[in-house]
């Protein structure tokens, strides 16, 4: 199976050329691009029109978030299956039209979330459909990490924890986000470091989501998304990636969360199923994450 990585992203590209009966191919001028690849062992073109024309089976789109929409549609029109990180656009009306394109070719946009690709979210989100924790009424997620980007910690975190809410919650349009931000780690007003959103849904739940550059409160998380879903007959917790205990005194990672998320995903191509979050998901996490910005501005909730 031919996977194009655009643009070039070290780790999925290596963790692609792990699998068997994967063919990766990456794209760029840049000598550093083109260096990478061969200690990768991985083929290498020059320019997106190169890559389109070999007619991947499916792209790994990783590129500046300005270029995301151009790419998608590009790949949705030669047929390839879509794999997008967050954020998928800018603007809503740029994600959209990448969700409309993807399915006016008959291929799908998923979204780059690798916790909702692992086996016990699918465990966790099946006892809560379940009636496991009873009517579900508060969902609590914190997202913590030292990795900071331009685009600050909304951006980084939100959208990975508001992944797991929508897909408990099957899809469901949230109606109100409040939030507040300080930008003292990132020392640019506009960049918050550290946010705290608070989002209702018409059933009557409410997601409290704490998202900071910073190490996590607990260290077994692993800095990925950690969960409480709690219901008027119990609790659950889900952690993504936690740490176990290995020998007798050290800590050990589990495996990879992204290698996770990219085995199930060449599975689904392979097989012809649908897996993790779709791009009508990526539309409702980018919507609440500029409503938070809004809110943070502002101090007042903004209704959806």
């Amino acid at each position: 199976m031919k996977i194009a990585v655009l643009s070039f992203d070290e780790d999925y590209v290596r963790l692609l050329a792990e699998m068997p009966g994967v063919e990766v191919v990456v794209a760029g001028p840049d000598d550093r691009v083109r260096a990478a690849a061969d200690r990768l062992g991985v083929a290498h073109v020059d320019s997106w029109d190169e890559v389109f024309a070999l007619r991947p089976r499916a792209v790994v789109v990783t590129s500046e978030v300005a270029r995301r929409r151009d790419l998608v549609e590009r790949a949705a029109g030669v047929g390839a299956q879509v794999l997008c990180e967050h954020p998928l656009a800018v603007g809503e009306a740029d994600a959209q039209a990448m969700v409309d394109a993807c399915a006016a070719a008959g291929v799908r946009l998923t979204v780059a979330s690798p916790a909702c690709f692992s086996p016990a979210f699918a465990v966790v989100r099946q006892g809560i459909a379940d009636s496991g924790v009873g009517e579900l009424l508060t969902v609590h997620g914190a997202f913590n990490s030292p990795g900071r980007s331009r685009g600050g910690a909304l951006d980084d975190h939100a959208p990975y924890v508001l992944d797991l809410v929508d897909a408990v919650l099957g899809g469901e349009v949230a109606d109100q986000v409040y939030a507040q931000a300080n930008s003292i780690v990132s020392g640019q007003p506009g960049t918050e470091s550290a946010a705290f959103v608070s989002v209702r849904y018409p059933s009557g739940v409410v997601a409290a989501i704490d998202c900071s550059w910073g190490p996590s409160v607990n260290q077994r998380a692993g800095d990925t998304p950690e969960m409480t879903f709690v219901g008027d007959q119990g609790s659950v917790e889900f952690t993504a990636n936690p740490r176990l205990l290995g020998g007798f005194d050290r800590w050990e990672a589990k495996t990879d969360p992204r290698s996770v998320m990219l085995t199930e995903f060449v599975a689904a191509v392979a097989e012809g199923r649908a897996v993790g979050p779709d791009g009508a998901a990526g539309v409702r996490a980018l919507r609440v994450v500029r409503a938070a910005r809004e809110s943070a501005r502002t101090g007042r909730p903004v209704d959806l």
